[in-house]
């Protein structure tokens, strides 16, 4: 278990004692029966990985006032009939807050709410923030045979409303549970803010939107700091590892701060580094015709560079250029 970020007010105990008391909710779900039929109880590491580097996002990549980092981790193990996000939908008020500001008290009662009311929510766990763009951070959690799919989210800081995380991966391959899942993590909009950019100003989505998925293309626009064209698809912004662990007495959350080893996601090999191709502005208007009365003359125009190249992207255009003109007005 770990602490949240240290820009939220917060104090350590206060969010243990969150935890200690929403993260037990042991349940039976209502609704239709589940299909995993393996023993009662699995307990499992989560390791979150940050990829999100100046060579693999180099365009916009945020390097101070916050520099890039990821909030803390924050999922829950549940039934199928407990969503903590999904593609194409609405995001909840407590999402919204945790996608927007990394605030995540609305999201911790929604969750315990579930739990209470459908039974569907089994366990809540968190996991440290991430202070950089690289690194990584690890919780454990416990999942049951009728509580076997797992969800979670992190904010990407700076940024107007992304996140990344999974939505109800399930455990459970019929009557065993899964020894490792390694899940590459893509970036998402939680549709509340229309920026554009890592640090874009607050602007409201309304009416809201349902939760998109950010790729090199889309949003198709220029300004987006995941904006690639070049690209098919974008790299892997983080990883995530979930590894069972030999099965113990359930007990109270662990303290914050602990990590979880064994993790086998190879941090020691080289970030993808992707081509920034340079980006100019639109051409200013012509400038006046210089030049002496009934000769030939030259006028100019400019440009400026919106981005510099970057891991080998194509390089600037010229930035001014000339045309003949014959001079008016002259004397």
């Amino acid at each position: 278990m770990g602490t949240p970020s240290p820009a939220t007010p917060w104090g350590g105990a206060l969010w243990a004692l969150l935890l200690a008391t929403f993260g037990c909710s042991a349940g039976q779900p209502l609704g239709g029966e589940s299909m995993c039929t393996a023993q009662p109880l699995a307990k499992y590491s989560i390791t979150f990985t940050g990829k999100w580097s100046q060579a693999s996002f180099p365009k916009q990549y945020p390097m101070f006032r916050p520099p890039a980092q990821w909030s803390f981790l924050l999922g829950a193990a549940h039934s199928p009939d407990y969503s903590l996000w999904r593609k194409g939908q609405y995001v909840s008020n407590g999402l919204r807050d945790f996608a927007e500001r990394s605030e995540a008290w609305a999201l911790m009662r929604e969750m315990e709410a579930a739990g209470e009311r459908l039974q569907s929510v089994y366990g809540v766990f968190s996991a440290p923030a991430v202070p950089s763009g690289t690194g990584q951070t690890s919780a454990e959690f416990e999942a049951h045979s009728r509580h076997s799919l797992v969800s979670f989210v992190v904010r990407i800081v700076p940024s107007p409303d992304w996140f990344v995380g999974v939505d109800s991966l399930d455990l459970c391959d019929g009557g065993r549970w899964r020894e490792q899942v390694v899940v590459d993590l893509h970036p998402y909009d939680a549709g509340t803010d229309s920026g554009f950019t890592f640090s874009s100003p607050k602007f409201a989505t309304v009416p809201q939107d349902t939760v998109t998925e950010i790729t090199a293309s889309s949003p198709s626009h220029p300004a987006n700091s995941f904006y690639y064209p070049r690209l098919k698809s974008l790299p892997p912004i983080a990883t995530v590892t979930l590894a069972r662990l030999p099965h113990s007495p359930r007990a109270f959350p662990p303290a914050p701060g602990l990590g979880v080893g064994g993790n086998e996601v190879a941090d020691s090999l080289p970030a993808p580094e992707t081509p920034l191709d340079c980006e100019v502005s639109l051409w200013s208007s012509w400038g006046l015709c210089a030049g002496p009365c009934g000769r030939p003359g030259a006028k100019s125009r400019t440009r400026y560079v919106h981005a510099r190249p970057a891991n080998h992207g194509a390089p600037c255009p010229a930035l001014e250029e000339e045309a003949p003109c014959v001079p008016d007005n002259c004397v």
